[in-house]
């Protein structure tokens, strides 16, 4: 019995499509190269959003999967804390580089409209940004 649920479990993962991704080393960016932002530093992110999520998605075989998508967070992470859906990121951001380096960082959340239905851990993406001293975006972290 035991043998027919590990087959049938391997099958469906074999068979179900699904996209996983976490990054397993993270970049952590100088401290002494970040530039300070604030959330007035939106509106300019925002322009640069779609180049920026191109980079970092739109690669590899499932990369069309990810060419459509909404934003639901764009946020510098002090402007996280106390959020129940983004504080949690906050938290893995002073984790992995420091909290300097985290409060001088944002949070952005995506949805993948192509995954819906597909892969639930596909379907959102977070990635950890800053800009640094040249006044350039850049990501330091994808996490989904």
């Amino acid at each position: 019995m035991k043998k027919i649920v590990a087959l049938i479990s391997l099958g469906i993962f074999i068979l179900v499509p699904h996209q996983l991704y976490a990054q397993s080393e993270v970049a952590c960016p100088k401290l002494e190269n970040l530039q300070e932002t604030t959330i007035k530093d939106k509106d300019d992110l925002l322009k640069k959003l779609k180049q920026i999520v191109d980079q970092t998605y739109v690669e590899g075989e499932y990369g069309h999967m990810y060419s459509e998508w909404e934003l639901r967070t764009a946020l510098p992470f002090l402007e996280t804390i106390g959020r129940e859906q983004e504080g949690i990121y906050y938290e893995m951001a002073k984790n992995f580089c420091s909290q300097e380096v985290a409060d001088k960082s944002w949070l952005v959340r995506l949805y993948f409209l192509k995954w819906e239905g597909l892969s639930a851990s596909a379907l959102e993406g977070q990635i950890f940004l800053a800009k640094n001293k040249e006044d350039r975006w850049f990501v330091w972290f994808r996490y989904h």
